[in-house]
C-alpha cells in the first residue's frame, strides 16, 4: 500500500510501497486513514534535521496528526468496532521499570528520554493507507466532527498546556474563579496568543472559550486570511509589523497569560520581557537549529523573580488531552463552524504529498487525504 515516508540515508521524501498491517495482538485495531494533517514538525523531519526510522526500517513513515476509520479489531478490544471514527494519539512510552510517568500511562512526562513516537521517533506514522495501533492509544471521534477531528492533535497541545497552567496558577487568587460548572476560567484576564498557524488559533478558540480576554499577535499586516479568521470568532489580530511590544502590553494591559505557538526564539524572548505581574508564559515551538540569539537575561530574570513569573514548557499530550481537545472541538463547532471549518485551508491527495512538504508553506493546515 501505499505510505509517505523520509528516508535518512538518501535524503529523500517519497511515496513508499508500505506493508499492510495485520492484526498482531487481541488488542489491536486497523484503521484506514482518512485525512492526515501536515504540520511543522513534518516539514523540518523532511529536512533530514531529525527524524528516526525504526530500527528494521530504512525510512520513517510521516504523520502524527490522523483521522481514520476502524477496519478490524482484535479479539480483546472491547471499545471500538468497524465504523467507528478515531483519532490515534502520537507518543509511546518507555520500557524502563524505573520511568514512573511512563508506567502510569504519561509517557508525555517521560522521564529517560527512551520513549518513542509515530511519525517522528522510531515507530512509523499515519501518513498511509492502514495502520494497526492499540486501543488504549485511540480515541473516538463523533460523527459530527469528521470534517475536523484530523485537528484534534494539534488541538492537545493547548488542552495539555492549560492543564498545566490551571494548577500551576492556583498559587494565585484569580485561578480559583470558578464557572457555573465549578472549572477554572479565565474571566478578567488577559492572553496573548503568540503565532497565527493552526496551533495558535486553536489556542485562541480554547482561551476565548475559558473567558480569557485574548488576543493573536502574528508578524503579518492584516488584512490576510489568518488574520480574517482570528477576528471572525471575536479575538483581535495584532501585527507584530505594525504594533510594538511596548504597544502590545499597552493595548492588552497586565498580560496574565501568553501562549508561544510560533516557534521563533527572537520574537518568543521578546515576548516574554512583556509578561505582566503573576504571569505564566507556555512554550510550545520547537526552533530548528540556528545560530545562538541575544536576550535581555537580567531583564527576563528579574521579572521573573520580581514579578512571580512562572515559565513552563509542554510537549505531546496524554489521553486526557486528546479527550478535551474531541470535547473542545465540538464547542467551537457549536459556537464558531464557519472559521473552525477555514483552519484546514485544502486536502490533497497523497501524490502531492513531495510538494507540500518540501516547497514554501502555504495557508493554515494542509491535509493529506486517503479518500481523496
Amino acid at each position: 500500500m501505499q505510505a509517505v515516508g523520509a528516508i535518512p540515508k538518501k535524503k529523500e521524501v517519497a511515496i513508499i510501497d508500505h506493508p499492510k498491517p495485520v492484526l498482531s495482538s487481541d488488542n489491536e485495531v486497523i484503521v484506514k486513514s482518512i485525512d492526515v494533517g501536515i504540520c511543522g514538525t513534518d516539514r523540518e523531519i523532511c529536512t533530514f534535521v531529525y527524524g528516526d526510522p525504526p530500527k528494521d526500517s530504512d525510512y520513517l513513515v510521516l504523520g502524527h496528526e490522523c483521522l481514520g476509520i476502524v477496519q478490524e479489531v482484535g479479539s480483546a478490544v472491547e471499545n471500538f468496532l468497524p465504523g467507528d471514527l478515531v483519532v490515534p494519539s502520537v507518543r509511546r512510552p518507555c520500557t524502563h521499570n524505573h520511568c514512573a510517568p511512563c508506567k502510569d500511562d504519561m509517557q508525555d512526562f517521560c522521564s529517560t528520554g527512551d520513549f518513542v513516537e509515530r511519525g517522528i521517533k522510531m515507530r512509523h506514522g499515519y501518513m498511509t493507507e492502514y495502520w494497526a495501533e492499540e486501543e488504549k492509544y485511540l480515541n473516538y471521534v463523533p460523527v459530527n466532527l469528521k470534517d475536523v477531528a484530523v485537528l484534534v492533535e494539534p488541538l492537545t497541545i493547548v488542552e495539555k498546556a492549560m492543564a498545566q497552567v490551571w494548577p500551576t496558577q492556583c498559587r494565585l487568587p484569580w485561578a480559583k474563579d470558578k464557572d457555573a460548572k465549578g472549572r477554572p476560567n479565565g474571566k478578567g484576564l488577559n492572553a496573548v496568543v503568540l503565532g497565527a498557524g493552526p496551533v495558535g488559533i486553536l489556542g485562541a478558540m480554547k482561551l476565548k472559550t475559558e473567558g480569557f480576554n485574548t488576543f493573536v499577535y502574528s508578524r503579518s499586516k492584516a488584512p490576510n486570511p489568518k488574520a480574517e479568521l482570528v477576528e471572525s470568532f471575536g479575538v483581535p489580530y495584532i501585527s507584530a509589523q505594525e504594533t510594538s511590544l511596548e504597544e502590545l502590553a499597552e493595548r492588552v494591559g497586565n498580560i496574565d497569560l501568553v501562549y508561544e505557538a510560533v516557534g521563533v526564539s527572537s520574537i518568543s524572548y521578546k515576548v516574554l520581557s512583556i509578561l505582566g505581574l503573576n504571569g505564566i508564559y507556555v512554550f510550545t515551538g520547537i526552533p530548528a537549529p540556528k545560530p545562538a540569539i541575544e536576550v535581555d537575561a537580567d531583564l527576563i530574570m528579574r521579572n521573573l523573580v520580581l514579578k512571580n513569573q512562572v515559565v513552563i514548557g509542554t510537549v505531546n499530550a496524554d489521553q486526557g488531552a486528546f479527550i478535551s481537545a474531541i470535547k473542545d472541538l465540538g464547542v467551537f463547532m457549536e459556537r464558531w463552524p464557519e472559521a473552525l471549518k477555514r483552519i484546514i485551508t485544502s486536502r490533497f491527495g497523497a501524490q502531492d504529498s513531495r510538494s507540500l512538504l518540501l516547497d514554501k508553506a502555504t495557508g493554515i493546515k494542509n491535509v493529506i487525504s486517503f479518500d481523496h
